[in-house]
């Protein structure tokens, strides 16, 4: 069976205070239909965190911590709107030490100006990490996947804030791309 890749944990202080951040501001408990179309009786909206100082603040160190190692990536993008304050905070956190570009790929063409399906700094035929705040079984990110690919970009693999361990490790992995959870819902729910 496969396992999503859960990320080292060095930065074990801004984990704990992300978490806390999460589980205030974007744990909400209840009944609601997820992106995949199947019900759930709690929701994540990642936004009141990622849109926070201290949440983007934290979770930009730590997206930036993760990409330590990744010399070749030469930039950060993911699908709107989840990945846009995501993408945003880690290109701002990154210019202090290896600074990475952003983009961002638009569900739909605009239809004007320049229309295109990817704004921002993203170049084809490059090497890219994708960003997600929440995945549960790869369907949303794989629309990223497509237009970057499309564009002759390799993706290396995608980070998520939460993983919702719901299949999407063994989807993207079906691509060959590998999923990298800051957290799952093991840690929030526990």
């Amino acid at each position: 069976m496969l396992q999503a890749v859960v990320t080292p944990k060095p930065l074990a202080d801004e984990r704990a205070r992300l978490l806390e951040i999460i589980r205030r501001k974007s744990l909400l408990k209840g009944q609601f239909k997820l992106a995949s179309g199947a019900m759930s009786t709690y929701y994540l909206d990642l936004k009141p965190t990622t849109f926070d100082p201290a949440g983007a603040a934290l979770l930009s160190e730590i997206i930036c911590d993760m990409l330590r190692d990744d010399a070749d990536v030469d930039s950060i993008g993911g699908l709107e709107l989840g990945a846009v304050p995501i993408v945003a905070a880690v290109c701002a956190y990154s210019a202090q030490h290896r600074p990475i570009q952003g983009f961002v790929v638009r569900k739909e063409r605009k239809g004007h100006g320049t229309d295109n399906r990817i704004d921002g700094n993203f170049q084809p035929n490059t090497t890219v990490v994708l960003c997600e705040d929440v995945t549960t079984t790869g369907g949303s990110v794989m629309q990223a996947v497509r237009a970057v690919r499309d564009q002759g970009a390799t993706v290396k693999k995608i980070i998520t804030i939460v993983d919702r361990l719901e299949g999407a490790t063994a989807n993207l992995a079906r691509e060959g791309i590998d999923l990298v959870s800051i957290f799952t819902t093991k840690d929030l729910l526990d």
